[in-house]
């Protein structure tokens, strides 16, 4: 750590503040919605972060005092900082600070300041912590009590403390409200050029255009319209401007390759954003590229998925796509009669175009679009004159969106680093001035160094728990323990309560029993009680 500013000290996070682990929380006392305490889980906890700025205090769920007794709980008092301390949500990252007295469960740890005044401090320091780096990597990635009280705090003044905890909140609040704004902008962005796509293709964008040019009707409309359009357009269907015509699958038991072939083979899941995305492109070896070389398209062709998640996404294949085969999963147009490729992909990507086909789809079988389906999609048709104006048009007003997608990318990396710059400013101590009349935060440390003693030195009472006669506890007594357990699943807590050893030992012990498959135990997530199990299984 850099050199600290004056009157500032470098101290361990167990020096100036305690770290607890929470309880076990039984479905059957869960669910309840009101009680003398809020209970907190993990989910709680990212709820807290995204919706509340770190803020806990909107419970799901309650216990009353004699339930929490039973559950053997230590209230955690408000302004702890609580963070997830086993499995995947560790690297999430995620703090909140507790705003009422309340529970939490043994998925989540507190951390709470031995002076309250150091709450948000601490609150704000250890979201610059990397919990990932601490966990052990083990089955299932976990925190120890003691990673988090060896981290190491660079302490200011109590007064500084509470100076850079007020400041933090208000710029953090400005930082927010900026990302706020711009969460705002994709969604603007995708209305804009879903308006501008309905505009094109219902000749609201080209009506001055039309108006100057005076263009000849083009013949009667084949088909049902699927809205007014104007008097010089017609109405027809794909079928009769353009040939449909299906991809093909790989050949059983064959399959695609990494190396470059020359024979690329365009899966569903590139076909997106109008193009064909290259991040992950996979190759047809030459003597299976033979068996389905009928199968492939051309520069320009339009393309439509027709299975899947993103059934309907459409657009045109490019240059370098071209002859390339084409998934079952899609469909390719081409051979076109008096339509322009791009105008027609702008068509089938409009809003209107898109309600027609998910229509298709629901009411087809197997959730599918066919290829008689497509054939039948009405198209509204100008002359190739104004289809070129429409597609000029609308690329330059999508031109203009990319550039706004552009800078909203790069402002909003700006953004992502303004938090993390403004948190390690804080606590370089360049955040707020320092004042020279501040008590030094050695004296602060003193003083709780001398409350803690004097809390050591009260006697205190113990409560006598029977716990099983366990000499020295190993991988194999501790399998006989679970052996003997009354119930096949159980959690940490309870099989705590059984063994007469310290919470490490124990901890260490039950992760190498989880390392052998041949202990007979498991560890599984219980999702109605959300939290971790074991469970002993037959080896």
């Amino acid at each position: 750590m850099s050199e600290l500013p004056l009157n500032w000290c470098e101290v361990h996070l167990c020096d100036i503040a305690t770290t607890v682990s929470g309880v076990g929380f039984p479905l059957h006392y869960q669910g309840e919605t009101s009680g003398a305490l809020g209970f907190y889980k993990v989910g709680d906890i990212s709820r807290a972060v995204l919706k509340h700025a770190g803020q806990l205090h909107i419970p799901q769920h309650f216990v009353s005092l004699r339930v929490a007794a039973e559950l053997k709980g230590k209230p955690i008092p408000s302004g702890a900082t609580v963070f997830a301390k086993i499995g995947e949500a560790i690297k999430l990252n995620r703090r909140a600070i507790v705003t009422d007295e309340c529970l939490i469960d043994n998925n989540v740890m507190a951390v709470k300041a031995f002076t309250k005044e150091s709450d948000r401090y601490l609150y704000m320091f250890l979201r610059t912590q990397d919990f990932t780096e601490l966990s052990r990597a083990t089955t299932v990635p976990s925190l120890r009590k003691g990673d988090i009280e060896s981290l190491v705090v660079p302490l200011p003044p109590l007064n500084e403390q509470q100076r850079i905890a007020d400041k933090l909140d208000a710029v953090l609040a400005r930082v927010d409200a900026c990302h706020e704004r711009l969460d705002r902008v994709p969604a603007i962005l995708k209305r804009f050029r879903q308006a501008v796509l309905s505009a094109a293709t219902s000749g609201r964008l080209t009506e001055e255009w039309r108006e100057v040019k005076k263009p000849q009707s083009i013949g009667t409309s084949r088909g049902a319209g699927l809205f007014d359009i104007p008097e010089c357009w017609t109405w027809t269907l794909i079928d009769s401007i353009a040939e449909v015509k299906g991809g093909k699958r790989l050949p059983k038991g064959e399959k695609l390759v990494m190396e470059n072939t020359g024979f690329p083979y365009i899966k569903a899941g590139q076909l997106k954003k109008g193009t064909v995305q290259k991040d992950i492109q996979e190759y047809l070896p030459p003597n299976i590229q033979k068996l389905i070389k009928r199968y492939i398209v051309n520069d320009g062709d339009v393309y439509i998925t027709i299975v899947g998640a993103c059934i309907g996404d459409v657009g045109v294949i490019p240059l370098e796509y071209d002859n390339a085969n084409l998934t079952e999963n899609a469909a390719k147009i081409c051979n076109f009669k008096n339509v322009a490729n791009d105008y027609l992909a702008f068509w089938l990507r409009s809003p209107v175009a898109q309600n027609h086909i998910d229509f298709l789809v629901k009411s087809g079988a197997q959730g599918k679009l066919a290829l008689m389906r497509i054939k039948e999609i009405p198209v509204p048709l100008p002359t190739l004159e104004e289809q070129q104006e429409i597609v000029r048009r609308v690329e330059a007003l999508f031109a203009y969106a990319d550039r706004l997608e552009a800078r909203y990318a790069t402002a909003r990396a700006q953004v992502e680093q303004l938090t993390p710059s403004l948190l390690a400013k804080a606590f370089r101590g360049e955040l707020v001035p320092q004042d020279p009349n501040d008590e030094p935060a050695s004296l602060l440390l003193e003083r709780i160094q001398a409350f803690r003693a004097e809390q050591a030195s009260k006697p205190k009472q113990r409560k006598t728990v029977r716990r099983p006669k366990v000499t020295t506890l190993s991988t194999e007594t501790l399998r006989a323990i679970i052996e003997s357990l009354p119930a096949p699943s159980f959690t940490f807590d309870e099989l705590r309560s059984q063994v007469s050893a310290d919470y490490e030992t124990l901890k260490d012990l039950v992760f190498k029993l989880l390392t052998d498959p041949k202990s007979g135990i498991k560890q599984v997530f219980d999702v109605p009680t959300s939290e971790m199990r074991f469970q002993r299984v037959r080896t």
